[in-house]
């Protein structure tokens, strides 16, 4: 067998053959198509953000579910779930799993006209800014949950 035979060709967007070829052995991604938010619902600053992802147009669904609820732990009980209640996680529905900053670059890429932020973000040039960027909103919320006097099992990872 040819390397060439494990090639196969494909169809043009336009329906026509396409000028290219896709290696037959390559592993078959599904698309997204519904994303699951888990946030911290005691956070102020939390829910403010997920009020507006659901305000928000998008390209794919979005479930907003408490981190640390009966809901989230039944839904996904193999998740560190004290891990979810201090950085934002993200569930493609296809099990993919992200966290801090790639959770809210994922959250962009989510939304109808954030895309081409969320892809100049996931680049190795803008993913230090989201990270920044999830940092300032830790701060944020420690403050808030703080000031609300909700710290029983600590204000976030910047305590």
């Amino acid at each position: 067998m040819t390397a060439m035979a494990a090639w196969t060709r494909v169809g043009g967007l336009d329906g026509g053959e396409a000028s290219y070829a896709l290696p037959r052995t390559a592993p078959t991604v599904p698309p997204v198509r519904r994303i699951t938010v888990l946030y911290d619902a005691l956070c102020p600053l939390c829910v403010a953000v997920s009020a507006w992802l659901a305000r928000r147009p998008k390209h794919v669904a979005i479930d907003l579910i408490a981190a640390g609820s009966a809901r989230a732990r039944n839904r996904y009980p193999e998740l560190d779930h004290a891990r979810t209640l201090r950085e934002v996680t993200v569930i493609g529905d296809a099990g993919q799993i992200y966290a801090d900053a790639h959770a809210w670059v994922v959250c962009l890429w989510a939304l109808r006209g954030y895309r081409p932020l969320a892809g100049r973000l996931s680049t190795p040039a803008g993913l230090p800014l989201a990270k920044a960027a999830v940092v300032a909103a830790a701060k944020i919320s420690a403050a808030t949950r703080r000031a609300s006097g909700d710290c029983a099992n600590g204000c976030g990872p910047h305590d």
